[in-house]
């Protein structure tokens, strides 16, 4: 019997796959589980067009992420943040990503989870950085941040 896997099931097929399987194991196992269901035409059918909607919204979630990198990395795009800092440069405090965050949004309008910075550790010191931001799984922005005596 022919069966498209609903998810993953170890040895037998992964999501989205139509395999030939015997019988006895697609009705009593896969399909009474809903592990699995028959490869009717409708069937596969279906799980075409749930596919080509799935590439489309993956696509357009990357062309969303291309255009905010172009404006993350524009020459204009320099985040300014102020904080107090001792006579040698280094800050009383620590600039954290989610105040980059914050900063980015109030100056530029533009909104990021702060969880996807690629931030190490805290803004010790004053002066220019560069902290990496990963907007997708393909695309990756570098914000300028520059560091200023308040």
């Amino acid at each position: 019997m022919k069966v498209i896997f609903l998810e993953d099931v170890k040895g037998r097929g992964k999501k989205g796959e139509v395999k030939e399987v015997p019988d006895g194991y697609a009705n009593n196992f896969l399909i009474k589980n809903k592990k699995a269901e028959p490869a009717t035409t409708a069937n596969v059918s279906a799980m075409r067009g749930q596919k080509k909607a799935a590439d489309r919204e993956a696509a357009e979630e990357k062309a969303a992420a291309e255009s905010l990198k172009m404006k993350l990395e524009d020459d204009k795009t320099v985040v300014e943040l102020k904080a107090k800092a001792g006579t040698d440069g280094r800050l009383f405090g620590a600039i954290s990503s989610k105040q980059v965050v914050e900063a980015l949004n109030d100056q530029f309008g533009l909104k990021i989870d702060k969880r996807k910075m690629d931030m190490k550790e805290p803004i010790r010191a004053l002066g220019y950085r560069n902290v990496t931001v990963k907007l997708h799984h393909d695309v990756e922005a570098n914000i300028r941040i520059h560091t200023d005596e308040l």
